[in-house]
């Protein structure tokens, strides 16, 4: 009975660890999509402008994906691969359920690598990564301290 029990507790955890932990990857992708969904014009045109595209293939690539992030996490694997956006809604239907990572490793980009991490965590969104801010404020204060020394 133990080991039936055993068994169970097993096969619970390999069915819903990876679901949790896919998660938490890209977890600002559901407020992306109700921001989208408010306002779509905005939306596309925030595409547009971000990527340097025309209204036309803004839609394209928004009816080839179920939501808007996902239109946006392609455009930006195309932009980190430097692959037009045709490869990359290919590589996404070819490895259709198998999670971003995937799609990115199959562009040739390392899903370990910082800009792909910076990706899952929404550093980038809209191309506004903040991390010029963070290195300005960060070299100002290295700056200040040894002013004061």
């Amino acid at each position: 009975m133990k080991s039936r029990f055993k068994a169970l507790i097993i096969v619970m955890i390999i069915l819903f660890v990876p679901s949790s932990l896919l998660a938490a990857d890209f977890g600002w992708m559901p407020r992306f999509n109700e921001q989208a969904e408010a306002n779509f014009v905005d939306f596309r045109a925030k595409l547009a402008a971000r990527f340097n595209i025309g209204p036309a293939q803004v839609e394209a690539v928004i009816s080839n994906f179920p939501k808007a992030a996902d239109a946006y996490v392609a455009l930006r694997l195309g932009e980190m691969s430097g692959r037009p956006i045709d490869d990359v809604m290919q590589n996404y239907k070819a490895n259709q359920g198998r999670g971003w990572g995937v799609v990115a490793k199959s562009l040739g980009i390392k899903p370990g690598s910082k800009e792909f991490h910076a990706l899952k965590r929404g550093d980038d969104l809209y191309g506004d990564t903040g991390k010029g801010k963070k290195g300005k404020n960060k070299d100002k204060s290295k700056k200040d301290k040894g002013k004061n020394k």
